[in-house]
């Protein structure tokens, strides 16, 4: 077992490996910005360094500073978490040299399935489904011959991308020069790599995932499915285990294949390959890979009752996994919703003080989360502060009990997207389970409603609780600008 495990990376992913290393004996390092003082995970973890300024790219992406801490610090192996240096192959690579070892997958299976246009080649050759299209892409008019061949719309790709960067979707000719020409220019400004390919545009889609895992001795499984079309912006705001539209033949026909997928690439470690299920004729397409632990493992945890990141850590060792395909099973239904310090209707970030910070508690409940009272989000990085993860013996005890722990769940002094999440999970599509990837977009056009589900008693609750704090401690009442009674306030004004 590894004595000393470092964790590049901050939030609530560095709480989740610190603690994971914590119930296995290991030794945590941290690593932290000069904006990150403060954050939770340099005071849980058992040493932490500095690595530079605020900016990623001097601290968080920097791999001469993480790698100088790891030798200061004496670790033997990196977790990369999510995001940040992730999947950077270079970074992998590097560590392998210097001697450490990487808790991930080898560099050149990063490098492959990093690269969206290799990948898709890679899947084809091991027959693997894939979406209908082709690239890479250089002009318009190589682009329109394209389009004509596999019909509109068709959806333009960064080749190099992910997060919904370097995207554009194309409904007719006259749109494609335009589209074109501002993807590859996103993509180079966020990738430093212009290769756009096209694919065709499912009209009908539900974003589907699928958990593999596999070990340095060849044995690979899947540990069954994820659903994340609740989505803003191609950014996912609430996934589930197992989703609501999958056919469990279909499942295992989705599992059967990432796990021959896995194998032709040799792959261990955690992975995810991401899917496009087409929600009404039930055809499925490969769209990538992501060759690191995913933000929602926690819903495949809850009802797998598998430990991912210990898990990762054991493979890494070398072990073999501890697990056997016809072991793992689906048991009940898992919901997470992603807490962002964020305007819950315009999306923009909303850095700045929490005043108070309450997480809801009870039964099969988990929140993995940063923020606490009187923490500063900053500005500089992701707006997630936390996950909400909730399990239930079915789906609809999912949802209620998912009701629940939101209305308990309590961030004031910054906006959040908790409103938003109390309006998705009131809706008639999400709750019969058919919504698609284009739910909020189309579904919840008007996002000024989102305050109507939201129960008065809640806000009053939260509102005494923000003062009597305010009183205790400052010796006087005080509202600030974004205080539940001015939230309770608009929500009434909004309900007029």
């Amino acid at each position: 077992m590894y004595k000393k495990v470092l964790i590049a990376n901050r939030g609530e992913i560095a709480l989740r490996i610190i603690r994971a290393c914590r119930d296995l004996g290991i030794n945590s390092v941290a690593v932290f910005s000069e904006a990150d003082r403060e954050g939770l995970h340099v005071l849980l973890a058992d040493e932490a360094y500095e690595i530079g300024p605020a900016a990623s790219k001097d601290s968080y992406l920097n791999i001469d500073k993480i790698i100088a801490a790891c030798k200061k610090s004496g670790a033997e192996a990196v977790h990369p978490g999510y995001g940040f240096l992730s999947e950077n192959e270079d970074f992998a690579a590097r560590l392998k040299d210097e001697g450490i070892d990487f808790i991930g997958p080898a560099p050149d299976a990063i490098a492959l399935m990093g690269d969206k246009l290799r990948a898709r080649q890679t899947m084809e050759s091991a027959g693997v489904p894939i979406v209908p299209g082709a690239g890479p892409v250089e002009s318009a008019e190589q682009a329109q011959a394209i389009a004509n061949k596999i019909g509109y719309p068709i959806m333009i790709k960064a080749a190099a991308g992910g997060g919904g960067k370097g995207m554009r979707l194309v409904f007719k000719e006259s749109e494609i020069q335009g589209a074109l020409r501002s993807a590859k220019n996103e993509a180079k400004n966020f990738f430093s790599d212009d290769t756009i390919y096209i694919e065709k545009y499912i009209q009908s889609p539900k974003h589907i995932e699928i958990q593999v895992f596999g070990d340095k001795h060849g044995n690979i499984v899947h540990l069954y499915d994820r659903e994340c079309s609740v989505q803003r912006r191609h950014q996912k705001v609430i996934e589930e285990s197992p989703s609501p539209s999958v056919p469990p033949t279909i499942r295992e026909k989705m599992g059967a294949i990432a796990v021959k997928a896995a194998k032709a690439i040799g792959y261990y470690s955690a992975g995810t390959f991401e899917f496009i299920l087409d929600n009404e004729t039930k055809d499925f397409y490969f769209m990538e890979m992501n060759t690191r632990l995913q933000v929602e493992h926690p819903v495949t945890e809850l009802v797998t009752n598998v430990d991912l990141v210990q898990e990762q850590i054991f493979v890494s060792l070398g072990r073999a996994l501890s697990f056997k395909q016809n072991q793992i099973h689906q048991e009940g239904h898992a919901i997470e919703a992603r807490i962002c310090a964020e305007d819950p209707v315009t999306f923009i970030p909303s850095p700045g003080l929490i005043r108070r910070c309450r997480h809801p508690q009870g039964p099969f409940i988990r929140v993995d989360s940063c923020a606490y009272s009187f923490y500063e989000v900053p500005i500089h990085y992701d707006p997630m502060v936390g996950k909400l993860i909730v399990w239930g013996h079915d789906r609809n005890e999912a949802i209620i009990r998912m009701k629940r722990a939101i209305d308990e769940f309590t961030l004031t002094g910054i906006k959040t997207n908790i409103p938003l999440h109390k309006s998705i999970l009131n809706h008639p599509k999400f709750l019969d389970g058919s919504y698609t990837t284009q739910f909020i977009e189309k579904d919840m056009k008007n996002l000024g409603d989102i305050f109507k589900y939201l129960d008065d008693r809640v806000f009053l609750i939260s509102a005494a609780i923000e003062a009597y704090s305010q009183r205790k401690t400052k010796g006087v009442w005080h509202l600030d600008k974004e205080s539940r009674w001015k939230n309770l306030g608009r929500k009434m004004s909004l309900r007029e």
